[in-house]
């Protein structure tokens, strides 16, 4: 792993909206709905190549809680509860620099699933049951 593909600086925007991430100097924001819809858990990307999962309605999803992994990944918690997979430097390195063409690519796949970003009140339901998930009240919540 290239040191170049460590951000120097990690932040959390206000309304946990989005992670600002830091690479020699240039900010790099990641809206929450990307880094869910784009998550590295075998959920979303499947156990193989072309196993998938479109993530829908992820519109409103917000950033609950950012923990550590050692010294090679983060653990991201969202408001809709999904909470697996780690976000390891070079796939966030990734994420940043590709992310025009990556978001592209996730409207592209949701206009042609006839999909959309916009949670259902299936979604909104599933989250409820979920419950809230940021870690004991890490995120600063009142549970």
């Amino acid at each position: 792993m290239s040191e170049h593909q460590i951000p120097e600086e990690i932040r959390l925007q206000n309304g946990r909206v989005a992670l600002t991430l830091v690479y020699n100097g240039e900010h790099k924001s990641l809206p929450a709905e990307f880094l869910r819809v784009y998550s590295p858990s075998a959920e979303v990307r499947g156990h193989a190549p072309g196993q998938e999962v479109l993530q829908t309605g992820k519109a409103d999803v917000t950033i609950m809680g950012l923990e550590p992994v050692g010294q090679y990944a983060l653990k991201i918690t969202f408001s809709d509860g999904h909470d697996s997979g780690l976000y390891d430097w070079p796939y966030l390195h990734k994420l940043a620099y590709q992310y025009d063409e990556m978001w592209a690519d996730y409207l592209r796949r949701i206009e042609l699933a006839g999909a959309s970003r916009i949670p259902t009140a299936e979604d909104l339901a599933a989250q409820a049951k979920a419950g809230h998930s940021c870690g004991g009240g890490s995120c600063g919540c009142s549970h």
